[in-house]
């Protein structure tokens, strides 16, 4: 039986050089056209297997395969790459993950590493940017094999240090690796294929790897199916002359012009017939193409491919699709159980939005590792009835969250009329790094907006010697030992008998509103005479409204002002058992 060609996804840590890699495979640019020129949606490129034997001539010479070439798909990252569901597991066959030579292992490579063994996914690492090694010189599309040829003793001696310390990383991962022209079985060690993207070098040998080992280990899995077509949708956009299309992978099966096919939806499946495939040109890209698309009459598995059809309502971005005979296909219901998104939400949190379930399952990802609460989501632009829910939860959860999306115009005038904050971004991590600016802020604010209200727990002692005037003001020279103290405070001592009320606070010429824990600064204390009421090494304590005291507990104090809090507490139940109460 035929085999098709398998779909490869390229992983790895954030810049280094996944989609560099696709570019110089197709020879395109799509990256430097990205947000960031960082890969925010998944793209997908078909390889042909005459390509790969011009690239790779100078290590196979005329040996043939039987698999017809490669489907690669290019991820946003590891958290799409989980999304990208196809037969309740992974939709790629074999992956790619791409380590810088220069930084090994980080958090991403880690992630991905586990999530490829989760789906049971071969895959084989490419060590990039090896031109970066000192000395190294490069040379055009040349294979690594032909290049270790041309380099200095001392180049490679830094190379392999920097190779075996990227080993020993992945070991530390319970991964076996090695050079892949140094492995006698490929089923226990992980190959590694030394690459330049920039340069080309490596490339050839990485091409022969991923087609070997399809071909060697995934034949069974790679036969043709001649039944209905499988596929995920990966973005749903406008086309100039064919209105709302939709870029799929075909992952299984036969997809006809005609067909009746089910729509993943955020409900029920949308049902429509096919109007039209589009097929981009070999190593043209099909988010980003630079020729025009061929029509096509039937297309089969594996193929990433342009759909119009004759209705889309509803239909989101990163959903399955089936061809079905009909309303009454059992398809559709193992297509609604995978539309389905599994994000975890909580009573009081915020609202996210993004263009597609990936990149959704993607921020919620990221928000749940940032500690944020999620209490809605959706997919699609924010809209009017998105600011007037998120309004209803308290100030601090109020935020709208969208990633490529969005504002409707309704929702823009809705936001004047609540205390919503709305943020977008092209770039997932940035609009976390910009909601965690903004809540930090907004803290600082409201605790500001909280201590202006009414006086928070505090203490000074009176410094020794420092007794500047005796009164009309009093002027005594304090440390501050917990909290911070305002203008305008009343005070108490240790025995809870009033202590005068704060009018001035300097440090040398300068006039301050508040002085905080740690500082040393003059105070002018009014309706006390120092000597008397006051003396030197006196604690004295901002006296505290009773009516306050439930407030303050539930307030975002610091270790020092709880234990001040206490403190006051206690001196102030000496006469009125009941206060705070």
């Amino acid at each position: 039986m035929a085999i098709r060609q398998p779909v490869v996804s390229v992983l790895g840590h954030v810049d280094h050089g996944k989609t560099k890699l696709l570019d110089r495979i197709r020879g395109t640019s799509v990256q430097s056209r990205e947000a960031g020129a960082i890969t925010q949606h998944i793209g997908a490129t078909e390889v042909p297997i005459e390509h790969i034997y011009k690239v790779c001539a100078s290590l196979i010479g005329k040996k043939k395969f039987d698999v017809p070439g490669l489907l690669f798909i290019d991820t946003p990252g590891h958290h799409s790459f989980v999304t990208l569901r196809a037969r309740g597991g992974s939709l790629a066959d074999l992956a790619v993950l791409v380590i810088d030579i220069r930084e090994g292992i980080m958090p991403q490579t880690i992630e991905s590493i586990r999530i490829l063994r989760q789906y049971k996914t071969p895959f084989v690492i490419a060590l990039n940017k090896i031109d970066t090694i000192q000395g190294w010189i490069p040379e055009d599309g040349r294979s690594f094999i032909e290049s270790e040829k041309h380099q200095q003793a001392h180049t490679m001696d830094a190379f392999n240090d920097k190779m075996y310390t990227v080993i020993s990383q992945l070991s530390m991962e319970g991964i076996s690796a090695d050079r892949y022209d140094r492995i006698d079985d490929f089923t226990k060690t992980v190959a590694l294929v030394p690459i330049s993207a920039k340069e080309g070098e490596g490339i050839p040998d990485l091409l022969l790897m991923l087609i070997g080992l399809a071909q060697r280990f995934l034949e069974q899995q790679l036969e043709k199916g001649e039944g209905p077509g499988k596929g995920t949708i990966l973005e749903i956009k406008e086309e100039k002359g064919l209105g709302k299309t939709m870029d799929v992978i075909l992952y299984s099966g036969t997809l006809k012009r005609g067909d009746t096919v089910a729509l993943g939806t955020n409900g029920a499946p949308h049902i429509t017939k096919v109007k039209a495939i589009l097929k981009p040109k070999p190593l043209d890209e099909i988010r980003d193409p630079r020729d025009r698309f061929d029509s096509v009459r039937e297309l089969h598995a594996a193929a990433g491919v342009k759909i119009s059809a004759q209705s889309m309502d509803g239909v989101i971005a990163g959903a399955p699709f089936a061809v079905v005979k009909g309303p009454n296909d059992p398809a559709i219901n193992d297509l609604t159980e995978d539309s389905s998104i599994k994000i975890e939400t909580a009573d009081n949190g915020i609202t996210i939005k993004a263009d597609a379930i990936g990149s959704l399952e993607a921020l919620a990802f990221e928000t749940k590792e940032a500690g944020i609460p999620i209490r809605k989501f959706g997919v699609g632009d924010i809209t009017r009835r998105d600011v007037v829910e998120a309004a209803y939860g308290d100030k601090a959860n109020s935020v709208i969250l969208g990633f490529n999306v969005s504002m409707m115009k309704d929702a823009e005038a809705e936001v004047g009329n609540h205390s919503v904050k709305v943020l977008t971004n092209q770039i997932v991590y940035r609009l976390i790094e910009d909601y965690v600016e903004w809540s930090e802020e907004s803290k600082r604010k409201t605790d500001t907006d909280k201590r202006s209200e009414f006086s928070f727990p505090a203490k000074f002692r009176i410094l020794p010697n420092c007794i500047f005037r005796t009164s009309k003001p009093a002027i005594v020279g304090v440390r501050v030992l917990a909290g911070r103290i305002r203008l305008g405070e009343y005070l108490i001592g240790t025995d809870g008998r009033d202590a005068g009320r704060i009018k001035s606070i300097h440090t040398g010429e300068d006039a301050l509103k508040e002085a905080k824990q740690g500082e040393e600064v003059a105070v002018g204390i009014e309706g006390v005479t120092a000597g008397r009421q006051i003396n030197e090494d006196d604690i004295l304590y901002v006296n505290l409204v009773g009516s306050a005291v439930k407030q303050l507990a539930a307030a975002d104090l610091t270790d020092d002002e709880k234990l001040v809090l206490g403190e006051t507490i206690e001196i102030k139940r000496k006469a009125e058992p009941f206060w705070g109460m």
